[in-house]
């Protein structure tokens, strides 16, 4: 008999991230319903019923919280989350599991068996522990900010996720993005300013108004004949230029 799962998380990039994932470490789950929010994660599991529900907890309308409340003697709710201060060790080894986002495989496959040993017994009664986690989420504290982790580029007839570990740097191309990592070029329909708006400013440094670079893939800043400061990124043969409003992210030159 195979074991069913329902996904909500407001992100489809998030969705699909995640159920490709759970399909590389528990190929026997069957992902009966994909959810936006709350709301649809409940109507679906009533249609669907599904075992397990992988709820985000930040989702527009109804959150992962609510709908779990309406859900955990249903079936058993793993949380998915972005902001590690909700990963606390309260829930580490109770009745819920969380996740954090973007998730690893080796993070899901501790998940997969510890939800293969739930399933062999009733949903546990964690209404405690959402109470707890509510609060927390009322309490002062501000979470992090969500940045993008992956962009989505059309390949043909595919999507294909990219994460933004792998990209070197983003550059303006007329209508387009170009999207630069070690092994690919892609070309994407985001501008430069949404990118900017959305990446982590610690992550990727704007050095250009048409460049973005990832800080981590920077290998070497020098200077040409005419001055002008050039940077060059691992694994990518060409220079990139830095613009003299973006100077001071070198300094010391």
């Amino acid at each position: 008999m195979s074991v069913t799962a329902l996904i909500a998380d407001d992100e489809a990039a998030m969705r699909e991230q995640l159920r490709a994932r759970l399909a590389e470490v528990w190929p026997e789950l069957e992902v009966v319903a994909l959810a936006s929010n709350g709301i649809e994660a409940v109507e679906m599991a009533a249609r669907h019923q599904p075992q397990i529900a992988f709820l985000d907890i930040r989702m527009p309308g109804m959150g992962g919280i609510e709908a779990a409340r309406q859900l955990y003697n249903r079936c058993h709710i793993v949380f998915a989350t972005a902001y590690d201060q909700y990963a606390v060790d309260a829930f580490e080894h109770g009745a819920i599991d969380y996740l954090l986002k973007p998730v690893t495989a080796e993070r899901l496959a501790t998940t997969c068996e510890r939800l293969r040993k739930r399933l062999q017994q009733a949903p546990q009664d964690i209404g405690a522990q959402l109470a707890q986690l509510g609060s927390l989420l009322q309490q002062g504290t501000p979470p992090k900010r969500s940045y993008l982790r992956w962009i989505q580029a059309q390949v043909g007839g595919s999507l294909r996720m990219v994460s933004t570990r792998e990209i070197l740097f983003f550059q303006s191309d007329e209508k387009y993005t170009r999207v630069q990592t070690a092994t690919a070029e892609l070309l994407i329909r985001k501008t430069l300013k949404e990118l900017a708006d959305e990446l982590d400013p610690d992550e990727f440094w704007r050095i250009h108004r048409s460049t973005l670079v990832r800080v981590d893939a920077i290998a070497e800043v020098s200077r040409d004949l005419r001055g002008r400061q050039m940077l060059r990124v691992r694994n990518y043969p060409q220079e990139l230029e830095v613009s003299r409003n973006h100077s001071h992210l070198f300094q010391q030159m």
